[in-house]
């Protein structure tokens, strides 16, 4: 690459009468059209922008929501409704009893499944040894829903939080495994083989190459899982749980109590996203160093 200096003189027309000087060259830059002028205005939303259009996307659902339920086509509450109900069980404490129980499940089994599934990743992707011993259970679990498994866990296990966490562990264990195994055989073998030319061993470009480079795919394995966690937990709480927003759902489904389900929906909605756009600044945070688009 040529040096900065050498480039701006290259656009510069020779001044009447000597070399051009570095103020003349500035001054020229300065009247030239802008390479970020050039470009296609519009291509790219701004903060604000983008946040607008999100605020108005969601107004645009609510409004959605309120014709479809004054319509009466499915006899579905309206906002204002739900809305109420939604204050009625803050007020009384069982919103926050059940989305306190369902929280927890859910980061228990999310973090025991993550603190697990990264080494075992790391395993999977840098031994052939450990791949070839662990990945045929990966590949079958993965192919069963989590789910599925619960006659099984609540035979074994019993009917108390264990049960429950297990299967919320399992649906974030196998998300994140296979991601962080991705993303170790995913890393630039340039980069290994740099390393190796430079004098590193085995551990350090392990640790300096082979964990940032996978850093990205690990975090978005703990995204999926937390995700899987979230449709796990409701389900496990179908099956004789004394709390929780899945418990509660069923309960006012047998008396047809609908803004309670939609309360307990939109509550666990609303705690998803803002879960996943907490782990997504920590993504952000931890691979800065990666070209986004």
């Amino acid at each position: 690459m040529a040096p900065k200096d050498s480039i701006v003189q290259n656009e510069i027309p020779p001044a009447a009468g000597g070399i051009p000087t570095r103020k003349d060259a500035l001054q020229t830059s300065s009247l030239a059209p802008s390479k970020k002028s050039s470009k296609p205005s519009g291509r790219k939303l701004g903060r604000k922008a983008f946040l607008a259009i999100n605020v108005a996307s969601v107004a645009a659902g609510v409004v959605g929501w309120a014709a479809v339920s004054a319509a009466g086509l499915v006899g579905l509450p309206g906002p204002v409704e739900v809305l109420v109900r939604g204050g009625e069980l803050l007020a009384d404490g069982t919103l926050a009893e059940d989305t306190g129980a369902s929280l927890a499940r859910v980061l228990s089994g999310f973090l025991l499944g993550s603190l697990l599934a990264i080494p075992i990743g790391f395993l999977m992707g840098w031994y052939q040894v450990g791949r070839a011993i662990i990945e045929p259970w990966v590949q079958f679990f993965r192919t069963i829903p989590p789910l599925a498994l619960l006659p099984l866990v609540m035979v074994t296990m019993g009917i108390g939080e264990t049960p429950k966490i297990f299967v919320i562990f399992l649906a974030a264990f196998l998300s994140c495994v296979i991601s962080t195994y991705q993303g170790v055989v995913s890393v630039d073998k340039t980069l290994i083989n740099a390393a190796r030319v430079l004098g590193a061993n085995s551990l350090v470009i392990f640790r300096r190459v082979v964990v940032p480079a996978s850093s990205p795919f690990i975090l978005v394995g703990m995204r999926i899982g937390l995700g899987a966690g979230w449709a796990t937990v409701v389900a496990a709480e179908l099956l004789a749980a004394p709390n929780g927003l899945g418990m509660r759902m069923q309960q006012a489904q047998q008396f047809y109590d609908m803004p309670t389900i939609l309360v307990n929906v939109l509550v666990i909605g609303v705690l998803g996203l803002l879960m996943d756009r907490l782990l997504l600044m920590i993504e952000a945070h931890l691979t800065r160093w990666q070209e986004r688009r």
